[in-house]
């Protein structure tokens, strides 16, 4: 993409520093809907939210579905209006998610994060906890194992982990003091305490996407302000491949299939595509939303409003990844919108005040791809950090 995604890849650069600290989000410009309704509860008998104990989780593991073309079919309103006060109290986050500096969910030990800069993301590998974490110079990662075991990897500012917790990578990219992106970084790959490297000195905006079948997905660009190109590497290798069939991508799916690709941002909004990472035949194109993520068996897709700035974004969408058509689009204030499975969707939203004013209250919550309905999966908090892994 030309230099129409210059604003985005500034926006990149400072989120790596600042932009990321949770509680910090994007409101943007809503757009005409259909059907309208409140949120209502999931079905079945809610069971209390746990608070953060130092007791193993409980909380299954799960593995991606064989990739589905089929529609996607789905009942009740297109469009909802959450009250996040009102929603009833369900089960706990599927997968890692983070109160205040402790890591919950998945499978391991509930752990704090030491310190006090800013959770930018987390995950687990295996046992441990990785956390990627502001500092008086820019970012780092944090691994966590069991007892006092801590190890600290300068500059770190994207996470990806496989739902089984059995691969994870991330990327350290260069970081100036004024929080603008500087030229190089370095690729990692971990697993099972090996940990592998690539060394990339000639890269901009580096960005790990996913790790899929054995292979780190990246993007990264040639210049600071120029776009951004797919990558992928297999660790151990000594060079990276170029992925010809995607250009300026924003994700990839859990089954390296499909691919999310930013085509145009300017001033007055942007637009954004879904293809087909072996082929690059292009499914579908809105400029409604920017495609930000995929549920892990690639048959939906996480919609963020397509242009904004403020403090929260205002709506996300659920959209049929093969054809784009608008399955849910629910309506509040958002900082992160994470696929916890195949049907469902998680939300760091919050319930009262906002813009970073004290008293702040938020939760997350999970809403069902299919039915709209909604319920808690953490209590609502007041001024505490809420994230979900990826």
């Amino acid at each position: 993409m030309p230099n129409k995604n210059g604003r985005l890849v500034a926006l990149v650069a400072s989120t790596a520093v600042a932009a990321i600290v949770i509680g910090a989000a994007v409101a943007y410009r809503q757009g005409p809907q259909a059907a309208q309704a409140d949120a209502a509860p999931l079905s079945g008998s809610p069971s209390p939210t746990p608070k953060p104990t130092l007791t193993p989780s409980a909380t299954p593991v799960t593995t991606p579905k064989p990739p589905s073309s089929a529609p996607v079919t789905s009942s009740g309103p297109t469009t909802i209006t959450l009250n996040v006060a009102k929603l009833p109290k369900g089960r706990a986050p599927q997968m890692p998610y983070l109160i205040d500096r402790t890591v919950l969910g998945g499978a391991g030990y509930d752990t704090k994060i030491p310190g006090s800069g800013g959770v930018v993301s987390i995950g687990r590998l295996d046992s441990t906890v990785l956390a990627v974490v502001l500092t008086d110079d820019g970012t780092e990662l944090v691994k966590l194992g069991p007892g006092d075991d801590v190890r600290h990897t300068p500059n770190v500012s994207s996470l990806v982990t496989a739902p089984d917790q059995s691969v994870a990578a991330y990327a350290a990219a260069g970081i100036s003091s004024l929080g603008r992106a500087t030229k190089g970084g370095t690729l990692y790959a971990e697993n099972f305490g090996s940990v592998k490297s690539l060394k990339l000195p000639d890269v901009w905006n580096l960005q790990v996407l996913s790790y899929v079948g054995g292979k780190v997905y990246y993007r990264a660009g040639a210049s600071e302000s120029g776009g951004w190109k797919l990558y992928t590497w297999t660790p151990g290798a000594t060079t990276p491949d170029l992925v010809k069939t995607v250009t300026s991508p924003t994700a990839v799916s859990d089954d390296g299939r499909l691919a999310a690709s930013a085509q145009l941002i300017n001033d007055g909004g942007s637009c954004s595509s879904v293809v087909e990472v072996a082929s690059g035949k292009q499914l579908f194109r809105t400029c409604e939303n920017m495609i930000s993520d995929f549920t892990p068996d690639g048959s939906v897709a996480v919609g963020e409003p397509d242009y904004g700035e403020g403090y929260c974004s205002l709506k996300q969408t659920a959209l049929d990844a093969h054809t784009g058509k608008v399955i849910r689009e629910w309506k509040g204030c958002f900082h992160r919108t994470v696929a916890e499975d195949d049907q469902h969707f998680l939300f760091v939203a919050v319930a009262s005040g906002g813009g970073g004013d004290p008293g702040t209250k938020s939760a997350i919550i999970r809403c069902a791809i299919d039915t709209a309905d909604c319920e808690l999966a953490t209590t609502i908090t007041t001024d505490l950090a809420l994230a979900v892994g990826r």
